[in-house]
């Protein structure tokens, strides 16, 4: 039986059945589920039952994998494999986190939207999340749509952003929670990176908003201006006509395009329930100024 695709939305989402990727994955099967991903942008395998390596495997479909950015924190003494982005409320110890940990600090950015390394010079292509365990309640994962955003812009503004580029820092959506303590050595290994703020899906020809809460100035406008649009952006991708939230089961994965979505994790209580979610991150091919023919503000420098 080959894998058969069940839309959640007519064109956001969809479910995938009659599939076990702890299996290898046939080459019919392997394309029905590109052409889905390409479609719906947020694909749903429930109850799969998949060791860490086949977990990789199956991200590995998609492209090269990243490693995670904990490597470069001096706190987060790694739990789980370094191609995996623990996403997590648990510390080495597989204990849930204390309140005052500097881990859960850093993590809740994880609440507000984003879309997975912005923050990196060559950011994230696909996130695959696993869910290895999950709380009774609270924990929910929202995806926003920003080519359906983007669709609905009125033409003035599609005008001024096209071309436009955001420089985007994992610090910026910290700052927002209050959280500003990071040494020397971890803005070092992380400096911001330009990405484009809109973009055009190749497999699609879709255009769609290329946004995060990493986002912190737009170049060529004054800062005031620059929040100001990230900000009215944002209010208009986020609104609940382009979301879909997804209620974790134990043992789903789900596989989303961060060139085309944004995504959140809803809040639960992180003190008491363990919630065991591993992502997996396949880098995209390029910076998207690149891919966009955009000269980035290095570039133009230079």
């Amino acid at each position: 039986m080959s894998a058969a695709i069940w839309p959640i939305t007519e064109k956001f989402a969809a479910e995938v059945g009659d599939i076990d990727l702890s299996q290898p994955l046939p080459a019919p099967d392997l394309d029905t589920i590109r052409a889905a991903f390409d479609t719906y942008a947020v694909l749903v395998f429930p109850d799969q039952r998949l060791s860490t390596e086949q977990h990789l495997d199956f991200a590995r479909h998609f492209g090269p994998l990243e490693t995670t950015i904990a490597k470069h924190r001096a706190d987060a003494k790694l739990r789980v494999d370094e191609e995996l982005a623990d996403v997590s409320n648990l510390n080495e110890k597989n204990e849930v986190w204390s309140e005052t940990s500097r881990q859960r600090m850093f993590s809740l950015g994880n609440r507000l939207w984003h879309s997975d390394s912005t923050f990196k010079y060559v950011p994230a292509y696909a996130s695959a999340l696993y869910a290895r365990s999950i709380p009774p309640v609270g924990g929910h994962t929202e995806f926003v749509d920003m080519r359906a955003a983007y669709d609905a812009l009125p033409e003035a503004t599609k005008r001024r952003i096209n071309g436009l580029v955001a420089e985007h820092s994992i610090f910026t959506s910290r700052a927002k929670l209050g959280f500003t303590d990071f040494s020397a050595e971890e803005r070092a290994a992380m400096p911001p990176a330009p990405q484009a703020m809109v973009r055009t899906i190749p497999q699609t020809g879709r255009k769609c908003l290329y946004l995060a809460s990493h986002a912190g100035r737009v170049f060529g406008l004054a800062d005031d201006e620059g929040r100001e649009l990230i900000e009215s952006l944002m209010a208009h991708a986020t609104q609940r006509a382009f979301v879909y939230t997804h209620r974790w089961r134990t043992n789903d994965l789900v596989i989303w395009d961060n060139r085309q979505t944004l995504h959140r994790g809803a809040a639960f209580d992180d003190l008491r329930w363990k919630r065991d979610v591993q992502r997996a991150t396949v880098k995209d091919v390029a910076n998207s100024c690149e891919q966009e023919g955009i000269a980035t503000p290095i570039q133009a420098a230079g």
